[in-house]
């Protein structure tokens, strides 16, 4: 069995995050899609809400499960199964995060390998920041996100 994991925080979830992870259940057996919990980064959702956001916008993905994890990556693939760490590029500046990150997963577990997705081109420019820029200041965010997550974020900046 082939498990992909698939990390991030997802603040909040895409399309452009749904297309890598269709894609990518084409090729695994299995993808585990993980909602960090990082502690150090503030987000605009609570990890229990981007959770649940993720779980609607891949309910028809019937080899992709999503959890959410506290710790390091290497740690939640050991403890999934996992053989490989699925990550999406979009631009140039992308790459150099990633690089690093994925030499330092495989300093830390020589086994496990990292894969890079490219995003479908409609969603080369796509971000969880700018959908969130652009929902707060009351842009059309509907081409960008399920229903589920433009009604959310329309009623979290809605309040403020």
């Amino acid at each position: 069995m082939s498990i992909g994991l698939y990390p991030g925080t997802f603040d909040p979830i895409t399309l452009g995050h749904t297309d890598i992870v269709e894609r990518a259940s084409k090729i695994f057996t299995k993808v585990v899609v993980v909602i960090a919990e990082n502690p150090t980064k503030k987000c605009l959702f609570s990890a229990d809400e981007r959770l649940g956001f993720a779980k609607e916008c891949l309910k028809e993905f019937p080899n992709v499960e999503v959890i959410k994890y506290k710790g390091l990556v290497i740690t939640a693939v050991a403890k999934t199964g996992a053989s490989t760490i699925i990550r999406g590029l979009r631009a140039l500046s992308d790459f150099d995060y990633e690089f690093q990150m994925a030499f330092t997963n495989r300093q830390l577990n020589k086994d496990v390998e990292t894969i890079f997705f490219m995003p479908s081109a409609r969603y080369t420019y796509l971000s969880s920041s700018l959908v969130r820029q652009l929902s707060q200041f009351g842009g059309e965010i509907d081409k960008f996100v399920a229903p589920v997550v433009a009604e959310a974020l329309k009623e979290k900046f809605a309040v403020r």
